[in-house]
């Protein structure tokens, strides 16, 4: 007899513009989760860094504040395009720290390990709570090792950029083919050979190659695990 209750917690790992958001939010919306993308936990501390006009390049006082900040993940409460809200302390920061000032400064914030660690504490007590579709690229190896479904979405480093490259052409901005491809390598390589939580496939992570299936295939194969 098969079991159909899905799983209640859901890893989500893959590289750069592999799809893992398309694909997640479009698996929490069909099973009624919460969709968890981890990096704006980083943003959400860049924020509140900012906010206090904290150096950014003081790696002691960001994981200090990334220690004691208590930031929560929430499903949305408003139909105005957010995936879920983001609330520090009883603020809903989920579009304030949405801005140019953030977007320049997060890499500074997210490239420190005791942060890394600090936030990967965090995503772990919301993961926990399950019902959940947790995105990110270290998910399934650090964060929530229990998940009882692992997916691990890949996709070639051309197929990626050109995704990226048609995304931004659609949108009427100005892209080099070349240029994404050469920073989604150089991505792969810092994500892949970081000390701390590299990027790879959990041991039980089932692993899809999206080269050759667009995002509904990749949804149906996914909502077939689930079951």
């Amino acid at each position: 007899m098969t079991n159909k209750t899905p799983p209640s917690i859901i890893a989500l790992d893959g590289p750069a513009a592999s799809g893992k958001s398309t694909l997640g939010r479009s698996l929490a919306d069909a099973l009624g989760y919460l969709f968890f993308d981890t990096g704006i936990m980083y943003r959400a501390i860049t924020w509140i860094a900012i906010q206090h006009d904290m150096n950014l390049r003081d790696e002691s006082a960001i994981t200090e504040l990334a220690q004691k900040a208590q930031i929560d993940i929430r499903p949305p409460s408003k139909t105005d395009g957010r995936s879920c809200d983001v609330v520090i302390g009883d603020r809903d920061v989920t579009w304030d720290m949405r801005n140019a000032e953030v977007d320049a400064n997060v890499s500074i914030v997210s490239a420190y390990p005791r942060v890394r660690k600090a936030l990967s504490e965090q995503q772990r007590r919301i993961g926990l709570r399950g019902r959940v579709v947790m995105v990110g690229r270290d998910i399934g190896t650090v964060v929530l090792p229990e998940a009882e479904l692992k997916i691990y979405l890949d996709a070639s480093a051309e197929e990626r950029a050109k995704r990226r490259f048609d995304e931004l052409i659609a949108r009427g901005e100005k892209a080099s083919y070349d240029e994404i491809l050469r920073k989604v390598i150089e991505r792969d390589r810092i994500d892949s050979t970081r000390a701390v939580a590299p990027l790879r496939p959990a041991a039980d992570a089932v692993i899809i190659d999206s080269d050759k299936m667009d995002a509904g295939q990749v949804l149906a194969h996914v909502m077939q695990l689930c079951k």
